[in-house]
């Protein structure tokens, strides 16, 4: 384990090409901020078009070995690269922490989950299944296989620099496919990082590049137009993706697409407050609200939403801000002035509209991008954050009449993530269930995330799963053979 202070001085900073250091061609750096302070931490190399396209090369001409290595070798190099990872956890999670702000048990967190990515695809690694059957008409024999769609671009995003990274590179190794990573330019540390122990786990020169900068779309812009790329995944706001998804269709590019949320969070007449309140702490304030599936929008049975705001109100107020390896910190800064600006207007429209503040509402004084965890309740249904994603520590409490009031309102969104929902009543669960359109709901459970499990959206939330036995599909061509 390295000390907090002097990780960053362990931590690659050039570009990941040909499974060393490589600075960029230009010789340009970016700096990396940390949020908690505003402070340069560090400056890594910023990639080029050319850079870029040096990625594809390796990864072109690394790509027909890389799949035809055997799936046993693919997957024990995956589960090398997990047992590393977890041997170098508190140094990932330092790293996470100095350049995205959230606090360091959450940091802690984020490595465990992002690991088992890696665990579970060398798993499926080795159960890449066809099918052998006879065609019903007798004349014949239908055989299918899989084989690795080829090079891959993933673009992963800030909020959690390692578990994005795992959740695409862990399927696309496992199917046979290198990948070039361009991570987000506010966190390209940890990524940076994560190439250092994919190459001692045994990933060959080539079949991963990791290509931080400044410039997305001068650096992906050229890659999307080259034939050799075959697919392309995304995770981050709903309008780059419908950008990424316009800009690869010269190319018909295999598209994965994780894209915004706006998550409701129904409390229904009949369910345990408390187990709710601790429910909606969880899918709230998680990464500081900084995350697609974070709960937006509270609605609330009229007969129980004085109580549960209540409770809310005083489980957020209590909440300790600050720098996230402090360990008192509870939530740490939003990452950049940008985003801090975005909560802040979506606050005082919301409040402008009629909303009242319980708690927060503001951002203090003194460096960094804080914002107070805040509550509002009374808020109308034209404020603009029942719309738009708030990404941050506000939690906006409406109340609701009926069941289906409560799935009507829940659902009036253009997003469908997650969704979550409180009852005690398992006919009614499983009916609102069936009623949210959400690719993902949490009955009676506030954190839904889990390796072995889909994760992805319908609607403007994108298309696509990572995650589960279905992610590894999302890197795979199906190829039928008539016998």
């Amino acid at each position: 384990m390295t000390t907090t202070s002097s990780i960053v001085d362990v931590v690659p900073t050039d570009l990941w090409l040909g499974g060393r250091q490589v600075p960029a061609s230009s010789g340009a750096t970016l700096p990396v901020r940390d949020p908690a302070t505003g402070e340069i931490i560090a400056y890594v190399a910023d990639a080029d078009p050319s850079d870029g396209l040096h990625a594809l090369d390796l990864a072109t001409a690394a790509q027909k070995e890389w799949a035809s290595t055997a799936p046993r070798t693919r997957a024990d190099i995956l589960r090398n690269a997990f047992d590393l990872l977890r041997q170098r956890s508190e140094d990932f999670a330092q790293i996470m922490t100095l350049e995205m702000g959230k606090a360091l048990q959450e940091s802690r967190g984020e490595v465990a989950y992002g690991a088992e990515f890696l665990r579970w695809f060398s798993e499926e690694a080795v159960r890449l299944a066809g099918r052998y059957t006879g065609a019903p008409s007798g004349g014949g024999r239908i055989l299918v296989t899989k084989a690795p769609v080829g090079p891959v671009l993933a673009v992963t995003p800030w909020n959690f620099p390692l578990a994005m990274g795992t959740r695409k590179i862990g399927p696309a190794l496992a199917a046979g496919c290198t990948i070039i990573v361009k991570p987000a330019e506010e966190t390209p540390l940890t990524m940076l990082l994560l190439g250092q122990v994919f190459a001692d786990a045994g990933v060959p020169p080539g079949v991963l590049s990791i290509v931080p900068t400044s410039d997305a779309a001068a650096l992906t812009g050229p890659l999307i137009d080259d034939p050799r790329l075959r697919k392309l995944t995304f995770t981050g706001s709903t309008a780059v993706g419908k950008l990424l998804v316009r800009n690869s269709a010269d190319q018909l590019l295999r598209t994965s697409m994780e894209l915004g949320g706006n998550a409701p969070f129904v409390v229904f007449d009949d369910a345990d407050i408390d187990a709710a309140v601790d429910g909606a702490m969880a899918a709230k304030m998680r990464n500081g609200g900084q995350a697609c599936t974070a709960a937006n929008r509270f609605h609330v049975a009229r007969s129980v939403v004085d109580e549960f705001t209540d409770k809310l109100t005083a489980r957020i107020a209590a909440l300790r801000i600050g720098h996230g390896t402090d360990p008192d910190t509870d939530v740490g800064p939003l990452v950049n002035e940008d985003q801090r600006t975005i909560v802040t207007d979506l606050v005082r429209d919301a409040v402008a509209r009629g909303a009242r503040i319980r708690t927060g509402g503001h951002a203090p004084d003194g460096p960094g991008y804080f914002y107070a965890p805040t509550v509002l309740d009374r808020v109308p249904r034209d404020a603009r954050l029942l719309r738009e994603e708030i990404f941050g520590p506000v939690a906006a409490v409406i109340g609701f009449d009926t069941e289906q009031e409560g799935i009507d309102a829940a659902n009036d969104t253009e997003y469908g993530l997650a969704a979550y929902f409180y009852t005690r009543d398992l006919d009614r669960a499983l009916r609102v269930a069936d009623a949210l359109d959400t690719g993902m709901v949490g009955v009676n459970r506030g954190i839904i995330s889990d390796a072995a499990a889909p994760f992805g959206g319908v609607k403007h939330s994108g298309f696509g799963r990572e995650g589960g036995s279905e992610g590894i599909e999302e890197y795979l061509e199906t190829k039928y053979v008539a016998l």
